[in-house]
């Protein structure tokens, strides 16, 4: 399976998802569709309501139900970006003007906030509370990934231990969710839901250690942003941590100032001791593990087009450079 008959296995679900977007978008507040439609158009995988869908159809489910919650996961992850940007102060966000330069940081955080709350309308009129339990839950795991980030900042003392409970929480919680939703959805037992539930949040890790290697590699303007933010930003992601393990002490002290908000100048020296340490195939065999052990969790399941798009979905996010 390649990502193209991926795409063709969820093509006509993922176009009523949009059709849900756009009618939950509507409102008359002019900036909330013309900033929703800005960032459901600026593209993007997709892949945390392709996993939902998924999860959904592996069993045999082939009813509307799932399409709306697939929507809310969509939801609730482009108003995590919106706040992530504003704090970061980003520019640039897959090749495009983030909505914060466009609209400014006010509109963004309270469209994000008007996302937020939709998404939970939606749920309500759905009328399952595992499901609105899920994502509670979901977004309170996820706000506090993000505060824990903010006060990690700069520090580059930060341990891989932090590191993980970081992108456990700001990113895999999500995938997790929506593949639990799945199999709410799907009506599969607590062993199964768990075993998926376990799939979306090493599948979730494996996508953000592949994304934090390839911010300190060339192909971080395949990703529509600038190489380094990461380090720009004071995060203290898994490349940067294994490199500050294997450096000499000279070598510790330029990577202390790069971290600490000095000049991009800076980070020239930068990777060349990334490099050296080999700190960016040290993160994708950590990302590779994970996909593995993601892939694993399916075992039990019976073949079916879904189950090897799953498969597929988790070696792909190691394989990309984008």
């Amino acid at each position: 399976m390649d990502l193209e008959e991926v795409n063709r296995l969820v093509r006509s679900d993922m176009m009523a998802v949009n059709g849900v977007i756009q009618e939950q978008l509507r409102s008359g507040v002019p900036t909330i569709p013309a900033m929703g439609a800005y960032l459901i158009n600026a593209g993007g995988k997709r892949l945390r309501p392709i996993v939902l869908l998924l999860a959904a159809r592996m069993g045999g489910e082939r009813g509307p139900r799932p399409i709306p919650l697939a929507a809310v996961v969509e939801f609730i992850h482009t108003a995590t970006l919106l706040h992530d940007d504003v704090v970061d102060g980003s520019e640039l966000r897959r090749n495009n003007a983030t909505a914060n330069q466009l609209w400014g940081n006010a509109a963004a955080v309270l469209v994000g906030d008007f996302l937020y709350a939709r998404s939970f309308e939606m749920m309500v009129r759905d009328g399952d509370m595992r499901i609105l339990a899920t994502m509670a839950e979901a977004t309170s795991v996820i706000a506090q990934g993000e505060v824990a980030q903010l006060e990690n900042a700069n520090d580059p003392h930060l341990g891989s231990g932090a590191y993980f409970a970081v992108i456990e929480a700001k990113t895999a919680k999500l995938f997790e969710a929506a593949a639990r939703i799945g199999a709410i959805v799907n009506g599969l037992d607590t062993a199964n839901e768990t075993a998926l539930m376990r799939y979306g949040s090493l599948l979730g890790m494996a996508f953000q250690l592949v994304d934090d290697a390839l911010d300190y590699s060339t192909c971080a303007e395949k990703m529509g942003k600038n190489r380094g933010d990461d380090l720009a930003d004071g995060k203290a992601t898994l490349p940067y941590i294994h490199a500050m393990e294997c450096a000499t002490a000279a070598e510790r002290a330029v990577l202390r100032e790069a971290l600490r908000g000095n000049p991009p100048a800076v980070f020239d020296p930068v990777w060349d001791i990334i490099a050296r340490t080999g700190s960016i195939d040290y993160t994708l065999r950590v990302a590779s593990d994970k996909a593995e052990q993601a892939i694993a969790c399916l075992a039990g399941f019976p073949g079916s087009p879904e189950k090897e798009a799953l498969a597929f979905l988790a070696a792909f996010s190691v394989e990309r450079d984008f």
